[in-house]
C-alpha cells in the first residue's frame, strides 16, 4: 500500500513538473512506462530502458509556447529537426547510434510530438525562430544541424532569418526547394524545384485525411513508402513513436499549407555557405530537386541511396546504420 502511494506520488510529481515546463527527466519517466521494441536487432536497444541516458526536456519560447526536446550523449552538439508530423521518438535509433559520439538533440516542433499544441505561430518562419531560441536556451554558440523533410525547410528559414554564424555544418534530408509547382513553370523548373503539387489545399486534405488524390494534383509516393515497414529498424522506431506520442491532426495540420507554399530556392542558392551534405534516394519525390540543391551549394556532397539501401523519404530511419555512419563521416571531415 505504501509502495503504491509512493509510486503514485512520484508519478504525479513527474506530470506536475512536465506541466510546469520545468522538467528534465529520463524518457522512460516522462513517457511513464518502458517499451519493448518488436524486432530484436544486434547492437540496438531491445527496450527503451536499455537507452539509459535518453532524456526528454523542455523550454518555453518567447511567445509562450512550451517545446519539448529529446537528448542523449556527450560531446559536440548535433541538432536534428524532424519533418512535418514527426517527433523525437522516431529518432530513437539514430540518437542511440550517434549519442556514442555527440551530444544529440531532437527538437519536437510546436504542435508535434510532446511539444505544446498552440494556434500561435503555425508558420515555418516561426519554427525557424523557435530553432534559434532553442539554441539560445541550450547556450549553443555553434552546432551541427540536420533537418529532415520539413525540418530542412525550418533550417532554411533559420538561415534566412539569422544566417549561418551559429552553424558549423549542415545536412538536409530529402526536402523539395518548393513543394508547390507554379503553373507558369517549365517542366525543368518544376523538377529542379522539386514541385509535387498543383493544389496545396488538395495536398493538405490528402495528407491529413487520407483522401485519395490523382497524381496530377499531388505527385508523391511518401505515404506508400511509409506504410512499407520493410526495415526492422523503421518498424521499431515507428512502433515506439506510435506508443509514446499521440498526434492531434488538427494541431499538426496548421503549418502544412504555409509549408507547401514556401519557395526556398533563393535561400539555398545564396545563403547556405557552410559545409553541406544532402541525403536522398531513388524513391524520392524530388530527386532532381536534391540534385539541384547540390549543384548550387558550393562544395556540397550528395548521397543518393539505392533501392537496396532503402532510398526513400525515410532513409535515415530505415537504414540508420548507413545514414549515421555517413553523417558522422561528413561531420568529422
Amino acid at each position: 500500500m505504501k509502495r503504491n502511494l509512493i509510486s503514485n506520488t512520484l508519478a504525479g510529481l513527474t506530470l506536475a513538473l512536465a506541466a510546469a515546463g520545468a522538467w528534465a527527466a529520463p524518457a522512460i519517466d516522462v513517457i511513464g512506462k518502458d517499451f519493448t521494441f518488436p524486432n530484436k536487432i544486434e547492437g540496438m536497444p531491445a527496450k527503451l530502458s536499455d537507452f539509459k541516458d535518453l532524456q526528454i526536456n523542455s523550454f518555453t519560447t518567447s511567445d509562450g509556447v512550451k517545446l519539448s526536446y529529446w537528448e542523449a550523449g556527450k560531446g559536440k552538439p548535433l541538432v536534428f529537426i524532424p519533418g512535418w508530423s514527426a517527433n523525437g521518438a522516431e529518432y530513437v535509433n539514430v540518437m542511440y547510434l550517434l549519442s556514442k559520439h555527440y551530444h544529440v538533440y531532437v527538437l519536437d516542433p510546436r504542435n508535434q510530438g510532446m511539444s505544446e499544441h498552440s494556434e500561435r505561430g503555425a508558420r515555418v518562419a516561426r519554427f525557424g525562430a523557435d530553432l534559434k531560441e532553442f539554441g539560445d536556451h541550450l547556450g549553443l554558440k555553434k552546432a551541427d544541424y540536420c533537418g529532415w523533410s520539413m525540418g530542412a525547410a525550418v533550417l532554411w528559414s533559420y538561415i534566412d532569418l539569422f544566417g549561418t554564424k551559429g552553424i558549423n555544418k549542415v545536412a538536409f534530408i530529402d526536402e523539395p526547394p518548393s513543394i508547390y509547382s507554379h503553373a507558369d513553370w517549365s517542366e525543368k523548373e518544376r523538377q529542379d524545384a522539386g514541385g509535387m503539387t498543383s493544389s496545396p489545399e488538395r495536398m493538405v486534405e490528402a495528407f491529413t485525411t487520407g483522401k485519395p488524390v490523382s497524381s496530377f494534383i499531388v505527385q508523391s509516393q511518401a505515404f506508400q513508402r511509409f506504410t512499407l515497414r520493410d526495415s526492422p529498424y523503421f518498424a521499431n522506431s515507428e512502433a515506439f513513436a506510435e506508443a509514446a506520442v499521440k498526434n492531434d491532426m488538427n494541431a499538426i495540420k496548421r503549418v502544412l499549407f504555409d509549408h507547401a507554399m514556401n519557395d526556398w530556392r533563393d535561400v539555398i542558392r545564396t545563403k547556405v555557405n557552410v559545409p553541406t551534405a544532402i541525403f536522398t534516394g531513388v524513391y524520392s519525390d524530388s530527386l532532381q530537386g536534391q540534385r539541384w540543391i547540390h549543384s548550387v551549394i558550393p562544395n556540397s556532397e550528395l548521397h543518393v541511396y539505392s533501392a537496396a539501401e532503402q532510398g526513400d523519404h525515410f532513409l535515415a530511419f530505415k537504414n540508420p546504420i548507413k545514414f549515421t555512419t555517413e553523417l558522422r563521416s561528413f561531420l568529422e571531415r
